[in-house]
């Protein structure tokens, strides 16, 4: 869980101010999803709050492990590359990558922590927020809140928990209408293939 400081609002509609910031959940699932595509994690359940975000992951090192060296330095380079960077400086970069084993190794451990997708997730977001609202500084409540799940029954509460807590913060009155969560996407999927 990752809360915001300042009376800051993630999501939703800011009571003290009226203003509405529910097209900031759209930045969280996007960012959520493209980071589960560079990371070695499964998103198993996500809410985004008014002023704090849940997520239930999934995280294994050995998918990490499985993974050719070219593949990790390039999950690296779409997380860590200058946007103005050619595709002649990418192969160079990863040519001169790929002839040093520790660094490779360094970030084989980076794309399997859950510490550095949570850094990416909210320093994104943050910077994000901050440009939107012109001011500078932290944007969430220090470090994440982190609880392991021991075994499928811990998982499986910890998603309930997660699907759940919009409709028991009065944000929707049921999963259908409960926008920016994973219960909602999912679902959706459910009905598209039925």
């Amino acid at each position: 869980m990752s809360r915001c400081v300042r009376r800051a609002w993630l999501c939703g509609e800011d009571r003290l101010t009226g203003k509405c910031y529910d097209h900031r959940r759209g930045w969280v699932v996007t960012r959520l999803k493209e980071l589960a595509s560079i990371f070695g994690v499964r998103v198993l359940a996500y809410a985004a709050m008014s002023n704090h975000l849940h997520l239930a992951l999934e995280f294994d090192p050995a998918w990490v492990e499985g993974w050719t060296d070219g593949e990790c330095l390039d999950r690296w380079l779409r997380l860590y590359c200058p946007a103005d960077y050619s595709e002649q400086q990418k192969a160079n970069r990863i040519t001169n990558w790929l002839a040093q084993p520790e660094r490779i190794q360094q970030i084989r451990l980076r794309l399997a922590s859950v510490s550095e997708f949570m850094k990416c997730l909210n320093e994104h977001i943050a910077r994000m927020a901050n440009l939107e609202d012109g001011c500078t500084g932290r944007f969430w409540e220090g470090r994440f809140k982190c609880q392991r799940l021991l075994d499928e029954q811990a998982v499986l509460s910890a998603m309930v928990y997660v699907d759940l807590n919009p409709i028991r913060e009065a944000m929707a009155t049921d999963l259908e209408s409960s926008d920016y969560t994973s219960i909602q996407q999912r679902l959706r999927e459910t009905a598209e293939r039925l």
